[in-house]
């Protein structure tokens, strides 16, 4: 029976690779014996994330009040196509918007100053279908 060939084993301070069969210390991004230089760790700047985060703290405080805002014109404009009207709305004249004895709504051509009911609201339709809160 054959003995098997032994590797050739190098000392632990010599670097040699068994992959690419070559000694490659030089090419480490590391320091790979006692006298090479030290290295530390990068000091990473954290200025940056701050600024990330401020932008990031604002971006959403802006998507916040925007979402808002969406939402009350879809409550304002489901508000005012639930009520009841009887005449075909013209887009960008003012509507009033006024709430009866009953609680139902209604929309009417008639300002506030001239008679005495409950109002909820001036609107006007835009070209997209909705409804716009003008005060």
């Amino acid at each position: 029976m054959p003995t098997p060939k032994l590797k050739k084993k190098y000392p632990d301070s010599v670097v040699y690779n068994e992959e690419s069969k070559k000694f490659d210390a030089n090419i480490k991004p590391y320091p790979t014996s006692v006298s090479a230089p030290s290295f530390k760790p990068i000091k990473v700047d954290k200025v940056d994330s701050i600024k990330a985060n401020k932008y990031f703290e604002s971006r959403m405080a802006e998507i916040k009040e925007e979402y808002k805002k969406l939402v009350d014109e879809y409550n304002w404009t489901s508000l005012v196509y639930e009520s009841t009207y009887s005449f075909q709305p013209l887009v960008g004249e003012p509507y009033y918007l006024y709430q009866n004895k009953d609680k139902s709504l209604f929309l009417s051509l008639i300002s506030p100053d001239e008679w005495n009911m409950e109002y909820l609201g001036t609107f006007k339709l835009i070209t997209n279908g909705k409804w716009e809160k003008i005060n």
